[in-house]
């Protein structure tokens, strides 16, 4: 048992070590990044009520076009109540966290949100479907979390900055992005899965290089431009 659990959890925790080794200035307190872990697993009891109750709404309507089901179900559904369970922590949290005063730790934070829940989710599978689940999620599913988790503190970051120095527009601006960008990328990773398509199973691994690739780039760029808040 001990095994499977250091398995289903070594993914989230390599990508937060990743990712807390790019905050160079002012490491973030050991404690709050834990703290932030477990809510983040914490955040998947909301968001698993949600999926499960307007899954049976979506459901009772009957429809009857494949697309119309998937699009609703992964964008709508799947993605709202996961990203917006993880948000709703995050900024609970760090919102007025005295540590969070560089621009670079709300993207840590986000990330630690995310992979808690990633972490979580994982242990769930492995305990349903066995070890053999291990390596494919461990390559996708949790990385695809971290992925999403970045361009959510990206943004989260970016509306504190603002909210910080009184501008309101952009602070909200930011605010709505650090929620829709993570819906749009979790909802179209999911379609591509879900949706019966062999075109779609090709975009699916274009698109997850692709958003791969940028999050590094985002990571990276975000570090060395790490900008002090208040």
């Amino acid at each position: 048992m001990e095994i499977i659990l250091a398995a289903a959890l070594l993914p989230a925790i390599i990508l937060m070590v990743y990712v807390y080794k790019h905050d160079k200035i002012e490491k973030e307190p050991f404690v709050l990044l834990l703290t932030l872990f477990a809510f983040g697993a914490l955040s998947c009891v909301p968001a698993g009520i949600l999926e499960d109750l307007f899954s049976e709404v979506l459901d009772s309507m009957n429809i009857q076009d494949n697309q119309t089901y998937y699009i609703i179900m992964c964008f709508g559904i799947v993605a709202c109540s996961e990203e917006g369970a993880k948000l709703f922590f995050l900024k609970s949290k760090t919102w007025r966290c005295p540590d969070f005063n560089y621009t670079f730790d709300g993207l840590l934070y986000s990330v630690c949100v995310s992979l808690g829940f990633a972490g979580l989710e994982n242990i769930m599978y492995v305990m349903d479907y066995g070890f053999g689940v291990v390596i494919s999620r461990g390559l996708l599913s949790v990385p695809g979390h971290c992925t999403f988790a970045i361009f959510m503190g990206l943004f989260y970051s970016r509306a504190k900055f603002h909210s910080t120095y009184g501008n309101k527009t952009r602070a909200g601006i930011n605010k709505l992005l650090s929620f829709v960008v993570p819906v749009l990328l979790h909802g179209y990773y999911d379609y591509c899965l879900m949706m019966p398509s062999d075109t779609l199973i090709y975009c699916f691994f274009v698109f997850v290089v692709i958003v791969d690739i940028i999050s590094f780039i985002v990571v990276k760029k975000q570090s060395r431009k790490d900008a002090y808040i208040a």
